[in-house]
């Protein structure tokens, strides 16, 4: 009964994961702007791969790969959103280094 439940669950948060993860590869696609497509691509990142992930944590029940999919979620949790943040401000500097260029 709750093996049936956990996959079950664990189907659900693949398809949405992977669903997050299509949507994303589309808005970077569709976007011009470089922090749109940074912003599709991060969001998107972090809730599918999370998602997926969580998934695989389920479905793998309690033994050590969990603890490894665990770790590498805290991880990518971290380390996306804080690379994500960095490569923006460093885009927003760009321009407005180049506006103050033009300006002169």
């Amino acid at each position: 009964m709750w093996t049936e439940i956990r996959f079950g669950a664990a189907a659900v948060l693949l398809i949405l994961g992977l669903f997050v993860l299509c949507s994303g590869v589309l808005g970077v696609f569709r976007f011009r702007d470089t922090l749109q497509r940074m912003h599709a691509a991060a969001v998107n990142d972090t809730l599918g791969a999370g998602c997926v992930l969580l998934s695989l944590i389920l479905a793998e029940g309690a033994r050590a790969v969990s603890l490894k999919f665990l770790l590498v979620l805290v991880i990518l949790g971290i380390s996306s959103p804080l690379s994500s943040h960095l490569l923006a401000g460093m885009e927003i500097r760009r321009r407005a280094r180049e506006e103050k260029e033009a300006g002169s």
